[in-house]
């Protein structure tokens, strides 16, 4: 049934999505003294990835001073990289401060969004049956919703799951697991797992780099420090935003520091695995077959030692089918597990996937983004009046926070729908010509980035879909103020 709404002040906005970036986006147009506001939440509860992600070790790879809202700084974690239970809780926690969480519909999954050019309104429908009319609609979904399951031929009969949906229910004590991936949640999970199974096989595709996680608890001289000092705080907050900007600096390749840096990395990366691998012929499997930076890199200090433990064994074989009983891979061997766990990822090119999204003239979106997502600063597209992305397409990183990039989208975001009420019009949208330029810039600077010619989630077809090609602080300068050349106000 359609939402029904009394007289309206502001735009309605509806938000998909109540993790960091739409409960984000939320307190960014609130503070533009936009209040007609709804946000949307599959789940029954709000969180986004930290609700999700609860496998054995999840944690963040940003240290917690910067991996968190700039208004809503915490003087407490626990320790530098938060784990996902005090993620989940600080998020709850801040929105729960700012009143956001009373604008939250949970089990409301979006399947389908559609825009009527006779009302310059949008209808956002839901599985559940119930029908949203907004004049502004924000994605917040993000590019890590939705994990990638491989189409493998065959059936395992056994317990199996994705470590972003873990079966707390399957008992691994003593169990043969298999884990197939080695990327960022299996170098969380398996260390997590490994002194309770009898045995594991991982399927490595091709090894990460994984480097030290600079970790530490905080004490309580820590915690008493950056509450009567916040400066404090703030220092470190600049600290860890001036080293991963080094380095986002180094993976865009423009950097005179790119070659000395990288190859600081790369000792380091030499020097830990060394240090925790001791048998060379797992030494040697254990070597990535692409350049540094290519994909995501990795931090722990866990990952070589489980994969050095007597009772784990590391295959890296494709895996070409499944059987009742085990894992079979490219040189013909069955691998027998009890429990099979897939750590192969997410979905990061599909932008807004599941849902169906009709702009003006019955345009779908995902048709029109055939070759690969595109929208202008990551946020906007032609033709698909007041529809705008949080974490859309190039604004991923390779390093650093993506909160503050979010922080910087929600705040262009709310300067549009502030200037659509101010002036009582109906629709803005980026000129094609703005899009165009921008998206030819975008696929030039990525040409020569750390992630050219490789093969990764980065990558749709031809086209660098994910990632931003510069430092958080020039896309933060990029959109703190709106340039109003660039759209089509009506």
């Amino acid at each position: 049934m359609a939402q029904q709404q009394g007289p309206r002040t502001s735009p309605r906005v509806v938000i998909i999505g109540a993790g960091f970036g739409g409960l984000g986006t939320a307190r960014a147009l609130r503070q533009q003294g936009i209040t007609d506001i709804t946000v949307l939440e599959r789940a029954d509860d709000v969180g986004g990835v930290w609700r999700d992600n609860t496998y054995p070790g999840a944690a963040c790879d940003v240290p917690s001073p910067l991996y968190s809202w700039s208004w809503a700084q915490n003087p407490r974690w626990s320790r530098r990289y938060g784990t996902q239970p005090e993620i989940l809780e600080y998020l709850r926690s801040a929105a729960r401060e700012e009143g956001l969480l009373d604008l939250v519909r949970v089990g409301q999954e979006v399947t389908a969004a559609s825009y009527d050019e006779a009302t310059a309104t949008w209808r956002v429908e839901t599985a559940a049956g119930e029908t949203y009319e907004a004049e502004v609609v924000v994605s917040a979904v993000g590019q890590l919703s939705n994990p990638a399951l491989p189409k493998v031929p065959g059936h395992f009969d056994g317990p199996a799951f994705h470590s972003a949906q873990w079966d707390h229910g399957v008992d691994l004590d003593g169990k043969r697991v298999a884990v197939v991936g080695t990327g960022a949640s299996a170098v969380q999970f398996v260390p997590g797992i490994v002194d309770r199974v009898g045995s594991m096989t991982v399927f490595q595709r091709s090894a990460p780099y994984v480097l030290p996680k600079p970790d530490q608890e905080y004490q309580a001289h820590h915690h008493r420090l950056f509450e009567r000092f916040p400066a404090a705080l703030r220092a470190e907050r600049r600290a860890v935003f001036w080293l991963t900007e080094r380095f986002n600096g180094a993976l865009a390749g423009d950097s005179p520091i790119t070659k000395p840096l990288m190859a600081a990395i790369g000792a380091t990366w030499k020097g830990h695995l060394r240090a925790r691998v001791k048998d060379p012929a797992l030494r040697r499997k254990l070597v990535p077959d692409y350049p540094l930076g290519c994909k995501r890199v990795l931090f722990s200090n866990q990952w070589y030692p489980a994969l050095a433990r007597d009772h784990v064994e590391v295959v890296p074989e494709e895996v070409t089918g499944l059987e009742a009983n085990g894992v079979r891979t490219a040189d013909g061997r069955l691998h027998e597990a009890d429990v099979l766990i897939w750590g192969t990822g997410f979905a990061a090119t599909e932008f807004l996937a599941p849902m169906k999204v009709t702009g003006r003239g019955g345009l779908d979106l995902h048709q029109h983004w055939a070759d690969g997502a595109r929208a202008h600063l990551g946020i906007a597209v032609p033709d698909f009046p007041n529809l705008f992305c949080i974490y859309g397409p190039n604004t991923n990183l390779g390093g650093s926070s993506i909160i503050n990039m979010m922080e910087g989208q929600a705040g262009w975001i709310a300067q549009v729908v502030r200037r659509l009420a101010d002036r009582g019009l109906r629709t803005a949208e980026p000129t094609r010509e703005a899009a165009d330029a921008y998206d030819r810039e975008m696929q030039s600077r990525l040409a020569t980035s750390a992630w050219a010619g490789c093969n990764s989630w980065y990558v749709d077809g031809p086209r660098i879909t994910t990632n931003w090609p510069g430092l958080v602080a020039e896309y933060q300068a990029r959109t703190a103020t709106v340039d109003w050349d660039e759209l089509v106000l009506a």
